[in-house]
């Protein structure tokens, strides 16, 4: 615990820096046969995934492209917020924390 806390703080106070920002995006779209440590019925679903990248425009691509990587794609509206981070930054822009709710 006292890690996160440790990285978290210098972010806060610029004792470390990163060109990335911390998003959360929230997409609508369809699942199908989802990757292996994914789970969610087929069908209608919005995916959750928090990300460092370095705007909300390369956090949009990334929602899109890790989902078609993992049997899911965006058919819908994309929701992009600032949030604060779960995990630290690392070298590149990554996502984590990857989820789906399904809808009818």
């Amino acid at each position: 615990m006292e890690d996160e806390t440790d990285w978290k703080l210098k972010l806060r106070y610029g004792k470390e820096t990163t060109a990335f920002t911390h998003y959360t995006v929230l997409a609508v779209g369809v699942v199908g046969n989802l990757a292996e440590g994914f789970e969610c019925p087929e069908g209608n679903a919005i995916m959750g995934m928090k990300t460092w990248a370095t705007s909300s425009d390369e956090s949009a691509e990334m929602i899109q492209n890790i989902g078609n990587q993992i049997g899911f794609e965006v058919t819908g509206e994309i929701q992009i917020y600032e949030t604060e981070p779960e995990q630290p930054p690392k070298e590149n822009p990554h996502g984590y924390d990857i989820n789906f709710t399904p809808f009818d």
